[in-house]
């Protein structure tokens, strides 16, 4: 591994940081969306039994005591319960709109990693055969081999490793962007249920 790093370069060893980058940011992230999912439905049933039952300020407390983005949706509304049906409607939409950054953490970077690992690659590809050609100038037609190998290897090297980082990045970034699309389309449906009981509680 410490081999080839060295007949990479230093675009190599640019390329390893981001991938170390990019892999923290995935594993960050899918635990982070599947801590929400998983508290999301018994944190949602709680909320319905006590809000149902009228107990606004256990609800509340409720909300506090388990931080999430569908808690703090429900908490605005909460708050806002003895206001109109059109002011808690916006101020659930602005909190709403406050969690889309927490959901969305790292995705940008992670983003950018995917489409600059290749473009470092051939970065990387770029400087090997300049090393490459560099030889052949200076000695000819008999360039020392090692020098011209050495090269050779850093122009090929950089650029396999740039695609084998930029392919998972990709991946990963697309699929997380479309889970907290569905997440976003979640809590809106979720802070609508919640309207509609306050609403009920109200008549």
């Amino acid at each position: 591994m410490i081999e080839l790093m060295q007949k990479g370069g230093i675009v190599m060893w640019i390329i390893l940081a981001l991938s170390l980058a990019a892999t923290v940011i995935i594993i960050e992230r899918l635990l982070y969306l599947r801590r929400i999912r998983t508290d999301e439905e018994t944190l949602l049933a709680r909320l319905k039994a006590t809000v149902q039952k009228g107990h606004f300020d256990e609800a509340l407390n409720i909300c506090e005591s388990n931080p999430s983005p569908l808690a703090n949706i429900m908490k605005t509304g909460l708050e806002y319960r003895h206001h109109e049906h059109a002011v808690i409607k916006d101020a659930v939409v602005d909190a709403a709109s406050l969690e889309i950054p927490k959901l969305e953490r790292y995705l940008p970077s992670l983003g950018t990693i995917a489409h600059i690992a290749p473009l470092l690659g051939l970065l990387g590809t770029v400087t090997g055969n300049i090393k490459a050609f560099g030889v052949l100038s200076s000695f000819g037609s008999m360039g020392d081999p090692a020098l011209l190998s050495k090269g050779i290897a850093e122009a090929l090297l950089t650029t396999a490793a740039g695609i084998v980082v930029s392919i998972p990045a990709i991946i990963f970034y697309n699929s997380l962007v479309t889970r907290v699309n569905h997440i976003i389309i979640r809590l809106e449906n979720r802070a609508n249920e919640l309207l509609v009981m306050l609403k009920e509680k109200a008549l």
